[in-house]
């Protein structure tokens, strides 16, 4: 549904669950005078009266006129007493959603925040979709849609850089770079668009030779940031990591190791890894999903077979494939087999137990799989290289270390779509001017490549881009 912002809406703005303080939010034209049927000020003073941004005790209490929830069978027009709490107002267009805002904080039982609720809808007001407040702050000016999508980049952030990669976009760093870029080619099209106003005249709105010189800047600052879309991606999401090779290696010692703890079964007997078996942890600041897989080898037994199939399909879907190898022995035709399969490429060689004598060499295994990206020597039983192992992966899945405070990163799959496009209608306009096409053509690309931009801010876009970007919120945000 469209958003409608002459009504008043209410939430609980804290997750589900117990807590020692839960708030519940209202916000819209009428929050002062809704939220006033509800809470009572202990200094008897009336809500409109109340200093902004400023905590004050209160009593919640039924609406007069209203059946108390904790007494169901309770008389009518005497105010009751839900909970005590503090409350705050916040006056638009400086808060939030742009509007004016009432936040009651009381305690963060359930039961006490749905009964507030309940009591906020019976003194009129609606009960918030989702990311409906977001999108309010959207709706009236206080974010772009950039910054907007960066406030649920926020609430899921798993570490500390994603979570400097959000706040950076919520600041306005992506969308001030984005806004440049297009008004930048906001101006080429006004004059491509003047040369085509007045082609009856002598009059050079832009020679082909700067025109195709600011666009071919233009590409190339448009590619810096698409290129940072992936490293983007799996700083806000994550990357799967799958530690790969054939039956005792030590794929799940080093799973442990990772993890610090005892995840998963470790045995002498080979195949002893059935299933997939996956975690979460921090590397170089990076939630990176680890997948321990069953060992790769030919076998007849259908459940090991069935196991070695879905470790291919994780693998396939990495990431980044760890492939361990054993160093205490030499290559194996199943260890070759491993080496020789077409999603080795771009793995990164793990040779491991090196804590006893080895017999393989670094030069036998660069020669059995040159395209891998590095090898790295460890000793998961003694915990040994496995910093240097966690440098690589960071190195490999964030090749640029882009830092998310100094410059935009592209983190949103929307926004690199929407640069793809801009890239495409810049560098089409650029080949059109450099062949001297008409300037209808080099205008209309032009336009693509501005509209596309703006998507990304919301200088243009569609209910429907709205719909899916705020369905994606809780409700209270």
């Amino acid at each position: 549904m469209p958003a409608v912002l002459d009504d008043t809406i209410c939430a609980i703005a804290t997750p589900p669950g117990e807590g020692g303080i839960g708030v519940v939010r209202v916000s819209g034209p009428g929050a002062l005078d809704l939220a006033a049927r509800v809470v009572s000020l202990r200094s008897r003073q009336s809500l409109h009266a109340l200093p902004v941004r400023r905590l004050v005790s209160a009593d919640v209490v039924v609406p007069s006129g209203e059946s108390s929830p904790t007494d169901r069978g309770g008389a009518t027009g005497v105010s009751q007493v839900i909970d005590e709490a503090l409350v705050v107002v916040m006056r638009g267009p400086h808060s939030f959603t742009g509007e004016d805002v009432v936040e009651v904080q009381c305690h963060g039982g359930m039961v006490v925040l749905d009964h507030i609720c309940r009591a906020l809808l019976a003194a009129g007001c609606r009960l918030a979709r989702p990311g409906e407040f977001t999108q309010r702050a959207f709706l009236n000016g206080r974010l772009d849609l950039a910054q907007a999508e960066a406030v649920l980049d926020t609430i899921r952030a798993k570490t500390a850089r994603s979570l400097a990669v959000a706040q950076a976009q919520r600041r306005g760093v992506l969308s001030r770079e984005i806004e440049e870029l297009r008004s930048a080619l906001v101006v080429a099209l006004s004059h491509v668009e003047a040369a085509l106003d007045f082609s009856d005249e002598d009059i050079a709105f832009v020679l082909p030779a700067d025109l195709t010189k600011l666009l071919t800047d233009l590409s190339s600052q448009l590619g810096r940031l698409l290129r940072s879309s992936e490293e983007g991606r799996i700083c806000r999401e994550g990357a799967l990591v799958a530690i790969v090779g054939r039956p005792n290696v030590g794929k799940s010692s080093l799973m442990n190791a990772l993890l610090r703890q005892e995840r998963a079964i470790v045995t002498p007997v080979p195949g002893t890894t059935r299933d997939l078996l996956e975690e979460v942890v921090q590397i170089g600041g990076i939630p990176v999903r680890l997948v321990d897989t069953a060992g790769i080898r030919a076998t007849q037994d259908p459940v090991e077979t069935e196991g070695i199939k879905r470790s291919r399909l994780a693998w396939g879907d990495a990431d980044l494939a760890l492939i361990l190898l054993d160093g205490s022995e030499l290559l194996t035709d199943d260890d070759r087999a491993v080496l020789a399969s077409p999603e080795a490429f771009g793995a990164l060689l793990v040779v491991n137990k090196r804590d006893l004598p080895q017999r393989l060499t670094l030069e036998e295994v660069r020669s059995a799989c040159p395209a891998c990206a590095g090898i790295v020597e460890i000793s998961a039983k003694e915990l040994a290289g496995l910093d240097h192992l966690r440098e690589r992966v960071r190195d490999i899945l964030t090749p640029h270390r882009l830092e998310s405070a100094e410059g935009a990163m592209v983190t949103n799959l929307r926004h690199a779509d929407a640069l793809k496009r801009a890239l495409e209608g810049i560098e089409q306009a650029t080949q059109s001017v450099k062949q001297g096409r008409a300037g209808e053509l080099v205008a209309m690309d032009l336009r693509i490549a501005a509209d596309a931009l703006g998507e990304i801010t919301g200088v243009i876009t569609t209910d429907e881009i709205l719909q899916r970007i705020f369905a994606e919120f809780c409700i209270g945000k």
